[in-house]
């Protein structure tokens, strides 16, 4: 018989990672966006897209805190 090891995941620490993973790539894609929200010109049309951004990143956020396993979690992440 083989021996077999059982990883055991503290899903707090997982979150975390997870929320640390999250704020990265939403930082990513407001940073254009913050560029081009002191356009006057751009202004209203890149606020428009980083509100489309919250929106999806909050979305996100609940659904890392409400994981309960490391496939919820997963299946959150960006």
């Amino acid at each position: 018989m083989g021996v077999f090891s059982v990883i055991t995941i503290n899903i707090d620490k997982a979150k975390t990672i997870a929320h640390d993973k999250r704020r990265e790539a939403r930082s990513a894609e407001f940073a254009p966006l913050d560029i081009k929200a002191t356009i006057p010109s751009e202004a209203i049309a890149a606020e428009a897209a980083r509100q489309v951004v919250r929106d999806k990143y909050a979305t996100m956020q609940t659904a890392i805190d409400a994981a309960t396993t490391t496939d919820q979690l997963k299946a959150a992440m960006p």
